[in-house]
């Protein structure tokens, strides 16, 4: 008989524990992704079924957190205060456009954007005002993903990545590629506690300003999917920024538009007691 013992009361959660409780619930969200799948097979996306599962748990997030906290941010501050944060952020990311202007060759657009960042950090306050939109100095959009692709490289597989949302395989290397110009990275001389909040800031602005698109995309999609919804206009918008809203025709949706890959017409049947009928005429493009 070994002695009794008395019990010993349960150990406080620690960080190892709620590591593996989150990944567990990570976990969990993927292999339900994994499970099932909804529509036919896309080629851009051989991912869907981890892709969906990532999206379901990218939107849990959101309506627990990020949603409510951008709504909060919202009615609680000013809507002038507001367009200041976003463009303090915003003229951060002018440092980035600018560097992806210069490697894709728009020389010319790179001095502009450079210009685009001087105006606003020195008249516009650290970028608060936004005073070279004003002067004719319009925001551009470049970032290294871009970059990639006007140096030839495919966008590869379609992805969506925790927390951050859809991407590509080309994408994902050009959010790497983006971090030495990133804004985040200028936040790094400054103590964790402010570093942390400039990041939380950052993304709590950026969700409040997709609030009404948000809004948008669930009334369009009642009765679709929203992730084929999303997945395919994320696809289509990086497209066009890579080539500078004029891509070329899509393989896939060309073959469908093209006449001479449909099925010939069967020949008319021939009148009862006359000649038979000719055959269809040939296509222009056969003549």
């Amino acid at each position: 008989m070994y002695p009794l013992t008395a019990a010993k009361p349960p150990l406080p959660a620690t960080r190892a524990s709620q590591r593996r409780l989150l990944l567990a619930v990570v976990g969990g969200v993927l292999l339900s992704g994994c499970a099932t799948t909804h529509g036919p097979a896309n080629p851009k996306d051989p991912l869907q079924g981890i892709n969906r599962g990532i999206y379901k748990f990218n939107d849990v997030v959101d309506r627990a957190v990020l949603k409510p906290v951008a709504q909060g941010y919202r009615f609680v501050v000013p809507q002038f205060a507001r367009i200041g944060v976003h463009n303090f952020f915003s003229n951060l990311n002018d440092v980035t456009v600018t560097v992806n202007d210069v490697l894709q060759g728009k020389v010319r657009q790179g001095g502009h954007d450079a210009l685009r960042f001087a105006l606003n950090t020195t008249i516009g306050l650290l970028g608060f005002v936004d005073v070279a939109t004003r002067a004719g100095f319009e925001k551009h959009n470049e970032d290294f993903g871009q970059t990639l692709g006007v140096w030839g490289a495919g966008p590869g597989p379609y992805l969506v990545l925790p927390f951050l949302g859809p991407s590509s395989v080309r994408d994902t290397f050009g959010i790497i590629g983006d971090l030495p110009t990133s804004p985040y990275t200028r936040f790094q001389h400054v103590s964790v506690a402010h570093r942390d909040e400039a990041y939380g800031l950052s993304a709590v602005s950026t969700r409040e300003g997709l609030l009404d698109t948000g809004d948008m995309l669930e009334d369009a999609t009642l009765s679709g999917d929203t992730y084929n919804f999303v997945r395919d206009a994320w696809l289509q918008r990086r497209q066009n920024l890579v080539y500078d809203g004029n891509p070329p025709p899509d393989p896939d949706e060309s073959l469908d538009d093209d006449p001479a890959a449909a099925p010939a017409a069967p020949a008319a049947p021939a009148k009862p007691g006359g000649a038979p009928a000719l055959p269809p005429a040939a296509p222009a493009a056969a003549r």
